[in-house]
């Protein structure tokens, strides 16, 4: 419908870098001419910063002894499924469930959930460590999701039990932590498939089958080292798209 509109604007540029092959096929089919399959930037992005020393501080602030699932980037309606989902089967071994929702302003509403449902829970703003009898500690900070990743055992990446398409799973995969995604990732479909395919993350149907296999997970310590080891490797496989896309554009620039 707008190919008409866009292709003198893409015509004019000295060439596109796509993301992936599918990109390019649907810049080609609205005109765009000299376009190049650079790859995803996000998988030359490392750890932040302070993440390994932020998620040693997490992990005792949860018990240092203490199995931890990880609920990252939660949306509107999945808070809702995964604590339905705990009450039918409960994580079992002193399992804590963290929580954290996409947006801060959501924190107040997801505390009110957990406490109308009665259920025993911690807050991160709180900075102290989580009771023993805390069974779910809300995630309600900002900019610590790279330490929420390194302290868990295992991590659901949200946004994706509902269809909204998901959030990012590299950050998850390059702190080293086996990964669930649910069904709906269109946002990072070639990466999610890709994760997926390579054994860094597996896909489930719904909340109870992400707390299932995060459980089983939990309990089988080879398995998750052998998602580790299929993460570094796919992350070492599409590595390099920084250094590509520099090559694309120095390539068109004018000579000093």
């Amino acid at each position: 419908r707008v190919r008409s509109l866009v292709r003198p604007l893409l015509q004019s540029l000295a060439g596109i870098a796509a993301q992936t092959q599918a990109d390019a096929v649907r810049l080609e089919a609205l005109g765009a001419r000299g376009v190049v399959v650079t790859g995803n930037l996000k998988f030359d992005v490392g750890a932040p910063e302070g993440a390994r020393a932020l998620a040693s501080h997490l992990h005792t602030m949860f018990g240092a002894s203490r199995p931890v699932v990880l609920a990252a980037s939660t949306r509107d309606g999945e808070e809702t499924a995964i604590l339905d989902a705990l009450a039918r089967s409960p994580l079992a071994g002193g399992t804590l469930l963290v929580i954290v929702p996409r947006h801060p302003q959501r924190f107040d509403d997801v505390a009110a959930m957990l406490a109308a449902r009665g259920i025993a829970h911690a807050r991160r703003s709180q900075d102290r460590p989580v009771p023993a009898d805390a069974r779910v500690l809300l995630g309600d900070s900002m900019g610590e999701m790279a330490g929420y990743y390194g302290a868990a055992d295992v991590a659901f990446v949200g946004g994706s039990l509902v269809p909204l398409g998901g959030q990012n799973l590299i950050e998850a995969i390059a702190m080293g932590t086996p990964v669930l995604v649910g069904p709906h990732t269109f946002n990072f479909a070639d990466a999610a498939e890709g994760a997926v395919g390579a054994g860094a993350a597996l896909r489930v149907a719904d909340a109870d089958a992400m707390l299932a296999e995060a459980a089983a997970l939990v309990g089988d310590a080879p398995r998750r080292e052998a998602m580790r080891s299929c993460a570094e490797g796919f992350l070492a496989a599409h590595r390099g798209a920084a250094e590509r896309t520099w090559a694309f554009v120095a390539a068109r620039l004018p000579p000093p």
